[in-house]
């Protein structure tokens, strides 16, 4: 029986070799050599199968990005810039597979809902919320007194990830350094968005204001 990890990598290789997809699941487990019912025990379908890629990649980038002697050390900000700086020169290894499998998604990804993104977006949200949780703590962002807002902190984070993948695939520029600068902005404007402004700051004092009235 084939693992998990050789089935992951014999897809990769085949969409890399044919441009598309295995016509059938009996068609790629006879290639294999496998039985269909050993690819069915890890895999519901090729979009599931994806799924796992695309989260595999991104867990990588975060192990690696852990692995740093200095990541402990880092704010919050720190650890969002140093995974998706990994997480692209993950991606940038398996360009060709990525390129092949974006041009299946729905655009803009970031405002669909791509199956192939959902074990991602899981593993995602677990790693934003760890830093979310963070950045509380040390009072990188505004604990703001509406919820539903706090709330959607997450879905930010990942709206401008996907942002950046869809940069990334488009960018043209030398080492693709042009994507750096736009994870750096991307990541700045929204914990700058987050940390206290001079919003809350006059929230406050109306918040004031309006408890001492006379």
């Amino acid at each position: 029986k084939m693992n998990k990890e050789k089935i992951r990598k014999e897809f990769i290789d085949y969409v890399l070799e044919n441009g598309s997809h295995p016509q059938s699941v009996y068609a790629f487990c006879k290639k294999l050599k496998i039985k269909e019912g050993d690819f069915y025990e890890d895999f519901s379908s090729f979009a599931q199968l994806e799924s796992e890629i695309w989260k595999t990649m991104f867990r990588e980038a975060l192990a690696e990005a852990e692995a740093e002697d200095i990541y402990p050390t880092y704010s919050a900000r720190e650890k969002m810039l140093a995974v998706l700086y990994t997480w692209i020169e993950v991606l940038k290894k398996n360009r060709s597979y990525i390129l092949k499998g974006y041009e299946s998604l729905d655009k803009p990804i970031y405002m669909k809902r791509n199956v192939e993104l959902t074990d991602f977006k899981f593993a995602f949200y677990d790693f934003a919320n760890e830093i979310l949780l963070q950045a509380r703590e040390n009072q990188e962002l505004e604990n703001r007194p509406i919820p539903q807002l706090m709330k959607k902190y997450p879905d930010i984070f990942w709206a401008k990830t996907l942002y950046i993948l869809d940069f990334w695939v488009n960018d043209i520029s030398k080492s693709f350094e042009k994507t750096d600068t736009m994870i750096e902005k991307s990541v700045n404007t929204v914990f700058d968005l987050l940390a206290r402004s001079p919003i809350d700051s006059l929230l406050d004092l109306g918040k004031f204001i309006f408890q001492n009235r006379k």
